[in-house]
């Protein structure tokens, strides 16, 4: 398979680096879907950030960089891929390390349009793989404007099947697993990533941990990091609206859900992917405190974990 680095490479500024070749999750972006500020919402917890562009957070995406092959993957496309794409050149140049994948979890708008950034109108890359599932695979092939994309080939579509590890190099493997979530367009899958050392999930979006045949408390005594669903912190969060009808866990529901777990286990867990309504977003919150206080963590946009 063919591994090229992104035409739009070689930007001129110097990396942030580490003396010790490694493999890590660099955290990328933290939000749900829309960012924070998200698009329309101009009440006080959105115009802190349209004021101060310090406070702006982007979509949920994380890279895994494996410094002994020069490779770096990307999970999720989102709509701040620009951005995310700097970020991760400035720690893993374009100019040492190739971009070797994307991995993709479903077809929301949060998680796969970033995809467009790599076209023949944007920066016209060559074979990037793009690691998909069946229904998601059909959906890029089938449905334009991806397919042009896949036709002018600034994309290599690569099919992945859920419970089946994908062998990246002698020490950084990925196995996808699906997980319930609404699937209009594509089936919805986490993420299984096993470093030489340590390992991870990574699941940025599902619905319920009871509607899931897995328990979720198993799966993350299994790993060293669990970065999970947190887009709304607790019900209620969204006034007028039936949040029954948006089943995401709730932060306030999962923490309840591991208060019998090891002190360790409970400091696997990672929270991301948080609604801009989410005080979690807010450095200083209560609520960041009472996460903190019950031994969780929460994600952080330039986050490193070392695998």
């Amino acid at each position: 398979m063919k591994r090229r680095v992104l035409a739009a490479a070689a930007l001129a500024f110097a990396a942030v680096g580490y003396a010790d070749e490694t493999t890590y999750i660099q955290v990328l972006g933290i939000t749900q879907d829309a960012g924070y500020p998200q698009a329309n919402c101009y009440q006080p917890h959105c115009n802190r950030a349209w004021e101060d562009k310090s406070l702006r957070r982007t979509a949920s995406s994380i890279a895994v960089v494996d410094d002994m092959t020069k490779t770096k993957y990307l999970f999720d496309a989102t709509p701040d891929i620009r951005e995310q794409l700097y970020r991760l050149h400035r720690i893993a140049p374009d100019t040492a390390y190739s971009l070797n994948g994307v991995f993709l979890t479903h077809a929301h708008v949060g998680h796969y349009t970033g995809l467009m950034h790599f076209g023949h109108e944007a920066g016209a890359t060559r074979d990037v793989p793009v690691y998909a599932m069946p229904r998601m695979h059909q959906f890029l092939s089938g449905n334009g404007p991806w397919d042009q994309l896949v036709r002018y080939k600034n994309i290599e579509l690569v099919s992945l099947e859920s419970g089946t590890a994908l062998t990246l190099s002698d020490t950084l493997t990925v196995t996808p697993f699906l997980v319930p979530h609404r699937d209009e367009y594509s089936e919805t899958v986490g993420y299984r990533i096993d470093g030489p050392t340590r390992s991870a999930v990574f699941i940025p979006d599902i619905d319920k941990w009871d509607r899931w045949d897995t328990d979720i408390r198993a799966v993350i005594r299994s790993v060293d990091y669990a970065l999970l669903d947190a887009a709304f912190y607790a019900d209620g969060e969204l006034p007028g609206r039936d949040m029954s009808k948006i089943p995401h866990p709730h932060v306030a529901e999962s923490m309840a859900l591991f208060e019998d777990m090891t002190e360790e286990e409970k400091s696997r867990v990672i929270f991301i992917h948080m609604n801009h309504t989410n005080p979690l977003l807010i450095d200083g919150s209560p609520e960041q405190a009472e996460v903190e206080k019950r031994g969780f963590r929460f994600a952080r946009e330039g986050m490193r974990l070392e695998l």
